[in-house]
C-alpha cells in the first residue's frame, strides 16, 4: 500500500545515519549518499512543519561489555571502532531541537528512552529512513507497529548491505507494517497535511 496518510502529530526517525555506517561500501540499493540526501529532505520538511525529528545513532562500550549476547550462526563482529564512527553525519547534525536516541542494539527502541520522547510529544505516526534496511529499520517499524504507532517508511531514503535483502523487506515485510512512500511522496503529503 502506498502512503496514503500523514498524522499532524507525525516523527521522523532517522536510523544510524552516522560516519560508520554510512562509509560502509557496497550498500544497495541506493547509495549511502543518496539517503542521506533523501533524509536530510525529510529532516528539512519536517522541521520546516515544528515536527520533531529523531536522529538514531547506534554505539557499543570499547570492551564489548554492552555488546547483545546469544549464539548465531552470523559472522562475529570484530570490536575496536574508529574514533567517531558513532557519531551523527554533518549533513543532519546541528540542529538543537533533534532529538538524539543512542541504542546498543538494531531496533531504536529497545533499551531507549525513544517511545518515551515520541509520546510526551502527543507522536502517533513515525516515518522512518536509515541503514540498514533489513536490520535496524526494519527492527525499529516491527517495535513501532507493535507499540501502536502508525508506520510510514520512506524506502528509497534507506538502504542495506544487500538489495535483495532491502527488496525482501520493502515487498514483503513493511507491507505488514505500515505504508511505503518515496521521499517526494512524504514531503508532499506533508504540505498537505499541515497546509
Amino acid at each position: 500500500m502506498a502512503v496514503t496518510t500523514l498524522d499532524p502529530h507525525t516523527a521522523l526517525v532517522v536510523i544510524d545515519l552516522q560516519n560508520g555506517i554510512v562509509g560502509n561500501p557496497g550498500l544497495a540499493p541506493h547509495t549511502a549518499a543518496e539517503v542521506v540526501e533523501r533524509s536530510v529532505l525529510l529532516a528539512d520538511a519536517f522541521r520546516a512543519q515544528g515536527l520533531p525529528v529523531v536522529l538514531v545513532r547506534v554505539t557499543a562500550a570499547a570492551d564489548g561489555a554492552d555488546a547483545v549476547r546469544g549464539r548465531n550462526d552470523g559472522p562475529s563482529r570484530a570490536r575496536g571502532f574508529a574514533e567517531g564512527w558513532d557519531v551523527i553525519v554533518d549533513e543532519l547534525a546541528g540542529h538543537d531541537e533533534d532529538i538524539t536516541v543512542t541504542k546498543r542494539n538494531w531496533g531504536a527502541f529497545y533499551g531507549t528512552d525513544l517511545d518515551l520522547q515520541l509520546r510526551r510529544r502527543g507522536i502517533t505516526q513515525i516515518v522512518l529512513t536509515g541503514i540498514a534496511t533489513s536490520i535496524g529499520v526494519e527492527s525499529s517499524a516491527r517495535a513501532a507497529h507493535e507499540h501502536g504507532y502508525h508506520v510510514t517508511l520512506a524506502t528509497d531514503a534507506m538502504t542495506d548491505l544487500d538489495g535483495e535483502t532491502h527488496r525482501n523487506s520493502v515487498e514483503r515485510i513493511f507491507p505488514r507494517l505500515g505504508e511505503t512512500g518515496t521521499t517526494a511522496e512524504i514531503v508532499e503529503l506533508l504540505a498537505k497535511t499541515h497546509a
